[in-house]
């Protein structure tokens, strides 16, 4: 896969509004196999925080398994398929792996995969210092890893760990939304 190079933007308002957008055109293409609404994921999803500039987008389904039909539905709207950690989600990205606008994140609702990548969203969202510390090691990391998608994220894992630890001791995610 040719995979385009990790960049790090400032935060730009319009993923926000990206999201909003690509939201309706995933329920609309894949309704059928969610278990409710899409979420806006990853370092996008946290307000003025910088960021690869690519939507993250997660949605729920209710197995693996029963969604395995909603990967020709997402290629249907743009999406290309990819069997990154096929265990537990199906993943895409949107155009291309070169050229990137838009990653999509089938996963099973109320799974531990699902459950941290939102408590990881609301810790960023509620603490500055954290999306500060997260940043820095961000831009230091795209840097020594730009080619290297799997090295940018292994090494990103002990501060996600840390911060998911934190969460943890600090109470529960609130309540997951049901379609």
């Amino acid at each position: 896969m040719d995979d385009a190079p990790i960049e790090i933007a400032e935060y730009d308002p319009r993923w926000s509004e990206a999201f909003q957008l690509e939201r309706q055109v995933l329920w609309d293409a894949l309704g059928p196999w969610l278990a409710g609404m899409p979420e806006h994921i990853g370092s996008t999803a946290v307000p003025g925080l910088a960021a690869k500039p690519i939507v993250d987008i997660m949605a729920p389904v209710r197995s693996l398994e029963d969604s395995r039909a909603a990967i020709a539905a997402a290629a249907g709207v743009g999406y290309v398929h990819f069997p990154y950690r096929a265990e537990v989600m199906h993943w895409f990205c949107k155009p291309s792996p070169s050229v990137r606008t838009h990653h999509l994140h089938l996963v099973p609702m109320g799974s531990r995969l699902w459950n941290e990548r939102l408590a990881f969203r609301d810790a960023l969202r509620a603490d500055e210092n954290l999306r500060l510390e997260y940043r820095n090691l961000k831009l230091a990391l795209a840097a020594r890893y730009r080619h290297d998608r799997e090295g940018y994220t292994d090494a990103k894992a002990p501060f996600v760990h840390r911060v998911l630890a934190d969460a943890a001791r600090g109470g529960a995610h609130p309540p997951i939304r049901k379609r």
